[in-house]
């Protein structure tokens, strides 16, 4: 049986866009697992006596073993189901959510995130694959795309909203034990309603492609993560991301060479493609790195709380579910180059514009209007970038080419993170000693390690305030540099765009 004939009746009624509704929910639920932790980080360090490390791994736990399985699993929902693949990964994610509630320790806790990740890199490849498989008219593929493309934007925005909603009233497992309910319903909804497809010709398993892009990515993303910490030329770090790379030519060679591969790596040779996935990972390079300064900012130095810097994220929010789909629209009216290259040049601009703000800038004022530049720029460029992606790859290998999607977007992220914070770190440091001779040094060493430490300190020191103003100072100048660096990422990615992507939007049949 063929993919399509597996799913043509739901292609034929209105079931498809319920089929939608469901894929976004479970897409919207592992996505808000990225950001919804970050608020609960203080209270997380209370209530374990989490250190910084620790808190360190319970984010990135779960983004570590999400990206080193993404491939690993589009491949295994291309071969064995994508129905299969998505409801596995939701009964795995709902029963380690609540493991991840019930943690005693932060051990515990860790382990049970790094398990979360597993269910989520099943989840969400599978979500987009079944998308090519239902929609097979290519305008409506097109708009569920959209669709697709701006839930996962308002789910990155929505986590400390929701984190900060549920703290506010409950115990911090709760923002664990919230999956469950809505795994469950994904769950039932999807048996009900959403048909198997898979390739109908799937050749030999290529575990060797298997094997090294799973410890390939695992340690190029593990270096990523602790360079800021550790340093970017430790030796840990060049040793790990030396052998990540390594791994991933021997990859590359792997799979040029096999006769059924996990990947047909080719396809990065498609400007279409390669433009497209180099658009993505610039796009969340940049909004990754700038929630890392944005949430400290708005909590740090201007003082709101959880829930308050929560709710003044939900514009950016808005503006991206908005401009998602209709980026669509408009990709069908001017094409895709035009469209990805100005919607990252508004992400650049939003940047630039952030790169001006001072501790005490108004909300009504350059931090709104940063975030709804950077949101509309975020909104053009996901949707089209994504149908380009998808729209090189036959809807058989829809899983794989789903899982370099949402690879690209993971990387992307995690980098700027990592770059952003180095950046934003090489300045909060240096300055803020240059801005406080004559102060004890066990004092300035425990306001150097971050503003949250400089904060708690001159609550308890008879000169806080001019420790507060110090921190803030350099806070600033930290935040202005990585904001520029973000500026920085995506021009380059509209530059790109404007050299490799098509100049127009080519209707491309999912068969």
């Amino acid at each position: 049986m063929s993919v399509l004939t597996q799913v043509r009746t739901p292609q034929r009624t209105s079931a498809r866009w319920w089929i939608l509704a469901v894929l976004c929910l479970s897409l919207f639920m592992v996505v808000v697992d990225n950001t919804i932790v970050n608020v609960a980080l203080p209270t997380l360090s209370e209530e374990l006596s989490a250190t910084t490390a620790n808190l360190q791994w319970i984010v990135d736990a779960y983004t570590l073993v999400f990206s080193a399985l993404l491939l690993a699993f589009g491949y295994f929902g291309d071969r064995n189901g994508r129905r299969l693949a998505l409801q596995a990964g939701l009964v795995i994610f709902a029963v380690t959510s609540g493991l991840a509630a019930l943690s005693q320790t932060t051990e515990q806790l860790i382990g049970a995130r790094a398990l979360m990740g597993i269910g989520a890199a099943m989840i969400f490849p599978a979500t987009l694959a079944i998308i090519i498989n239902v929609f097979t008219d290519t305008r409506e593929r097109a708009m569920a795309i959209g669709i697709w493309s701006g839930v996962t934007g308002l789910a990155v925005a929505a986590g400390p909203v929701t984190g900060g909603l549920l703290l506010e009233h409950f115990w911090w497992g709760s923002i664990f034990l919230v999956n469950i309910p809505i795994a469950l319903l994904a769950l039932a909804a999807g048996r009900l309603l959403i048909p198997d497809s898979r390739d109908p010709r799937p050749g030999g398993l290529d575990r060797l492609g298997l094997i090294l892009s799973i410890t390939a990515v695992a340690a190029v993303v593990w270096a990523v993560i602790e360079a800021p910490h550790r340093g970017w030329t430790s030796p840990e770090v060049v040793i790990t991301g030396t052998t990540g790379l390594l791994l991933l030519a021997w990859f590359v060679v792997h799979e040029l060479r096999t006769r059924y591969p996990l990947l047909d790596v080719s396809l990065f040779g498609n400007p279409r493609f390669s433009a497209a996935s180099v658009a993505i990972a610039s796009a969340f390079f940049g909004l990754f790195g700038f929630i890392f300064l944005i949430t400290q900012y708005m909590q740090l130095v201007q003082g709101y709380s959880p829930l308050q810097a929560g709710l003044r994220t939900v514009p950016f929010a808005v503006v991206t579910g908005v401009f998602s789909p209709a980026s669509i629209a408009i990709m069908h009216k001017v094409g895709t180059k035009a469209v990805v290259a100005v919607g990252l040049a508004l992400m650049s601009a939003g940047f630039v514009l952030a790169s001006t703000l001072e501790a005490d800038s108004a909300y009504f004022g350059p931090v709104l209007a940063s975030m709804v530049v950077m949101a509309a720029g975020l909104g053009l460029t996901t949707s089209p970038a994504t149908e380009a992606i998808m729209g090189a790859l036959p809807a058989d290998k829809a899983g794989v080419g789903s899982a370099v999607n949402d690879t690209t977007r993971e990387l992307g992220g995690t980098l700027g993170v990592a770059i952003v914070g180095s950046v934003f770190a090489s300045l909060y440091g240096p300055q803020l000693v240059e801005k406080l001779p004559g102060f004890p040094e066990q004092v300035v060493a425990l306001a150097e390690e971050s503003m949250g430490a400089a904060v708690v300190l001159s609550e308890q020191i008879p000169q806080g305030a001019v420790l507060l103003d110090a921190a803030q100072a350099a806070f600033m100048s930290g935040f202005q540099a990585g904001s520029l660096v973000a500026a920085a990422a995506t021009a380059v990615g509209a530059a790109l765009a404007l050299l490799w992507l098509p100049a127009r939007h080519r209707v491309t049949p999912a068969t």
